[in-house]
């Protein structure tokens, strides 16, 4: 039996973006796209659109396209969004800590922030979202992990903090991490990470606006996310 290829980070990313595009052309009434249509308009090679959901199976009708509706649903499938995933996020003290707090777009997506921590004592005992409930102590990371089934932890922590605070982490029982503080954090057998690096993502943007300042053309793949994973 051959073995199934595993897709590329890159591709995971590229199905969010699908997923939310086919979620404004259902709303939009819209039953079916083609490839070339769905690719044109996020800017993306339509040979690229039928490579990346062909990791995951046969979705569309040669000559006739892809369902807005099945294709939507197989990719909320696919993502595992069709269930509720609890988050925790470390450093809601903080501006994007509690910007994170307050994003109502989480729940749109099956995401619900149910605790918030940090170490500031003028913060804790604090409620900055009520469903999240009163900003709790690092220290109860592990037993609030247990009782209340976080499985996705968010960390929006300085740097300086994170060798304190990465025990806490790792030990606590989460599957995940999204880590926004600007230190890299390895994921382990237990534990997937995937780093944010702000400073990173604007430095790309300013290489993209260079090049446009300079008129050089860029090409679909290169206007958007690559294929490298990460």
């Amino acid at each position: 039996m051959a073995k199934k290829l595993v897709p590329p980070q890159a591709t995971i990313r590229r199905l969010s973006v699908y997923l939310r595009y086919l979620s404004s052309l259902e709303n939009d009434g819209v039953k079916v796209i083609s490839s070339a249509d769905l690719a044109t308009r996020l800017a993306l090679n339509p040979a690229q659109v039928r490579k990346d959901l062909a990791y995951f199976g046969e979705f569309g009708k040669r000559g006739v396209g892809y369902s807005v509706k099945k294709l939507r649903d197989h990719i909320i499938k696919i993502l595992g969004l069709q269930q509720v995933r609890s988050v925790a996020i470390i450093g809601a003290g903080g501006r994007l800590g509690r910007a994170l707090a307050l994003y109502t777009g989480f729940e749109k997506r099956n995401f619900k922030v149910k605790a918030l921590f940090d170490i500031d004592n003028s913060v804790i005992g604090t409620t900055l979202a009520p469903e999240a409930g009163a900003v709790l102590h690092l220290d109860e990371l592990p037993k609030i992990v247990k009782e209340r089934n976080i499985e996705i932890l968010i960390l929006t922590i300085p740097a300086e903090a994170i060798k304190s605070v990465y025990d806490y982490v790792m030990l606590s029982g989460v599957k995940a991490v999204l880590n926004f503080a600007p230190f890299k954090l390895i994921s382990t057998e237990d534990v997937v990470v995937h780093n944010v690096d702000l400073t990173t993502e604007l430095e790309s943007l300013s290489y993209h606006l260079r090049l446009k300042e300079s008129g050089i053309d860029i090409s679909p793949e290169e206007n958007g996310i690559d294929d490298t994973g990460s």
